[in-house]
């Protein structure tokens, strides 16, 4: 599952709290909780920095900086996750696949492409990111306060998806079981689901 031993339930108070929450949300617990087992507050923080980011942006909006992110950082888990969020929000097998592959009929408007392509710079090397990438966006209507969100929701993406990479958190096996094999193809670009190795 992983590379580090991760411990389990009986480790401390916080780490035990921190497994039945996720159970209770998920149904199991997922890899990516077993990975902060150690350091608990760690994913606290996490959580509470997350939930500040997301809070101004659409929730659409702000899954589709995070696919594109997580594909630039070719996180399976992250793209697993945020894929299936996608899809529970009306994106179709065939339209997420096409967002995921960045294809001419992924079901995304011009602002949205244009989000897209600048988180994945963001990720790619901040350091290239000049004024006109910024006022690209400002054309598409998005506010400086719009563009530091996008900005924050990709970079953000960089800690989480290279943590669990880096511990070798294996996605998740519900993602084989609920999605389809194809879309899986398109998704799983990074570490292998667990169990499909």
């Amino acid at each position: 599952m992983a590379f580090i031993h991760t411990p389990d339930a009986s480790a401390n108070d916080k780490t035990a709290s921190m497994y039945a929450a996720a159970e209770a949300s998920y149904g199991y617990l997922p890899n990516m909780y077993r990975a902060f087992g150690h350091r608990p507050e760690v994913m606290e923080h996490w959580g509470a920095l997350l939930s500040s980011i997301r809070s101004h942006m659409t929730l659409r909006r702000y899954e589709l900086v995070t696919l594109a992110a997580a594909k630039e950082l070719k996180s399976s888990y992250c793209m697993l996750a945020h894929g299936s969020v996608l899809l529970r929000e009306g994106f179709t097998n065939d339209g997420l696949a096409a967002t995921a592959d960045g294809g001419e009929k992924a079901p995304v408007d011009a602002g949205e492409r244009a989000i897209m392509a600048f988180a994945a710079k963001v990720v790619r090397d901040a350091t290239s990111i000049t004024q006109q990438d910024v006022d690209a966006l400002k054309k598409h209507g998005f506010s400086d306060a719009e563009i530091f969100d996008i900005t924050a929701a990709a970079a953000v993406r960089c800690f989480f998806s290279k943590m669990l990479d880096g511990l070798g958190a294996a996605p998740d096996h519900a993602y084989a079981e609920r999605l389809d094999p194809n879309l899986r193809k398109s998704l799983a670009i990074g570490r292998p689901i667990e169990g499909l190795v």
